[in-house]
């Protein structure tokens, strides 16, 4: 089951994976990436993510994991935060996903961590049967710099 660190001649697989996993998400309304800036943020000098991609034997992409580093102080040492992982529905089943997990996982001695939707099933019922658990007593937050400044004054 190939799985290999992608290269910007994947841009246009990689970009085609996030419209597909915003679809199944239900948020394909909130895709507004530009493509050279993800070009920039993946393969760039100044790259801050990394993607794996899952093939199957003739080349075809069949899904990914697009992550980046992290650093935790209580334990002292590097993570991964795993921002998406995707396999197309047709290829769901097969393996993929655990071998991009697995991937992952090779690449830190750390916490690999990420955020699954709480209507996800079968992901959570997944990340279960490697081990993973929910994080309890944390609340995730977001500060967007496009949102309006709401403090008092």
């Amino acid at each position: 089951m190939p799985i290999r660190d992608a290269v910007p001649e994947d841009l246009d697989e990689i970009c085609a994976l996030i419209v597909e996993l915003a679809i199944y998400e239900e948020a394909a309304d909130e895709v507004a990436f530009d493509r050279e800036e993800v070009r920039r943020h993946l393969f760039g000098p100044g790259a801050v993510a990394q993607v794996l991609i899952a093939e199957d034997d003739a080349g075809a992409c069949l899904g990914m994991a697009l992550f980046f580093r992290t650093f935790s102080t209580w334990v002292g040492r590097p993570g991964i935060w795993l921002e998406d992982l995707f396999i197309r529905p047709e290829h769901r089943g097969g393996g993929y996903g655990r071998a991009l997990l697995e991937a992952v996982r090779a690449r830190t001695d750390g916490r690999v961590e990420w955020a699954v939707l709480d209507w996800n099933r079968t992901a959570i019922d997944f990340y279960e049967t490697l081990g993973a658990r929910p994080v309890d007593g944390w609340t995730r937050y977001r500060w967007d710099p496009a949102a309006p400044d709401r403090s008092p004054g």
